[in-house]
């Protein structure tokens, strides 16, 4: 059986690169593989959060992955701090994980910056929980942008010292599942820095939630050069936002960058921004009406979550008195 775990933080609106670099994929996958969908509210804690937002964006977060296409039916769809062997787990592994593989997580150094002291223990021991919502489901592959595949090979290390420090397969060694064009979405006015929920300027992403003539506004003002569009995928290099741009076309309509290029060589972006505005606003519409129909009943949302809650359970619990058995943990 191969098994998919996969989650996104509750943190705020969700925007074109969350959909992209996650969701399209786990529409993609859910018909090939047992497929867990998490929100990862207790990730989202290790910087504050106010309470009524964040149960508010978890529904929205849910309500996203449905509108997109992800079958509730098929697949799990669950909140992580509801299912507590997620922290229990993580702890196990606190205990398993050296802080040397700590200390060498990027992002914790670019989120912490220059005042790590005041960072909370939590963002810092952040991959071993990430490592625990995979392990716990024992999933066999785990769908991740370049700027998680440092996480997830801590997440094998952790899964290989367990196995060597218990002599037993007890965890599978994940794989990770690297998607194509725009799994790594830049912001719209610096093509050096990933979009986020968490940027000062609303014009640097697309929002999940933006309306037509706020998307056009933004892609219009996006951060390009003078230069028009080369011929080929190597005319990009050293131009990040021409590059994030194309490869946002090509992802929206399931192509290769390469094919974009073969379309708009030699042209403008006062020609391509137009067409890459009509494109999104046409692949979002469907899904941001969904979005509003749900949100519209966060009763059936909230089932939703529920069912998923249950199923989430049924699979941990076993796992979980299986580790405790592996450690020495006393099950009177």
């Amino acid at each position: 059986m191969q098994r998919i775990f996969s989650g996104v933080q509750p943190t705020g609106n969700l925007h074109l690169g969350n959909y992209l670099g996650a969701i399209r994929n786990w529409v993609r996958l859910q018909n090939d593989y047992e497929c867990i969908f998490c929100m990862v509210d207790l990730h989202a804690i290790t910087v504050w959060q106010d309470p009524e937002q964040l149960r508010s964006n978890t529904r929205e977060v849910a309500a996203a992955m449905i509108a997109s296409g992800v079958d509730p039916h098929k697949n799990i769809i669950f909140n992580q701090s509801q299912v507590p062997q997620h922290a229990e787990l993580a702890w196990i592994f606190n205990c398993v994980a050296r802080l040397g593989w700590l200390d060498r997580m990027t992002q914790f150094k670019e989120k912490a910056g220059k005042d790590k002291e005041r960072a909370s223990v939590g963002l810092y021991a952040y991959p071993n929980l990430m490592a625990a919502d995979i392990l716990l489901y024992k999933a066999t592959h785990v769908p991740v942008g370049e700027d998680q595949k440092q996480h997830l090979e801590l997440c094998r290390d952790i899964a290989q010292k367990f196995n060597h420090d218990y002599k037993e397969e007890v965890f599978p060694i994940v794989e990770p599942l690297i998607f194509g064009e725009a799994t790594r979405v830049m912001s719209l006015r610096d093509g050096s820095s990933k979009m986020s929920k968490s940027d000062a300027s609303d014009a640097s992403r697309i929002n999940m939630t933006d309306d037509t003539d706020s998307i056009v506004k933004k892609i219009r003002k996006a951060r390009t050069d003078a230069e028009p569009l080369p011929s080929e995928v190597a005319g990009l290099k050293g131009r990040a936002e021409a590059a994030n741009l194309v490869g946002i076309y090509a992802a929206l309509q399931d192509c290769t960058s390469q094919q974009v290029l073969d379309d708009f060589r030699g042209q403008g972006f006062g020609t391509f921004k137009p067409a890459l505005a009509e494109l999104a606003v046409d692949k979002l519409a469907v899904i941001q009406g969904e979005m509003r129909r749900l949100r519209d009943d966060p009763a059936h949302v909230d089932s939703i979550i529920r069912t998923g809650v249950e199923k989430a359970r049924a699979i941990a619990e076993p796992i979980i008195r299986e580790i405790h058995g592996k450690i020495g943990l006393l099950q009177p």
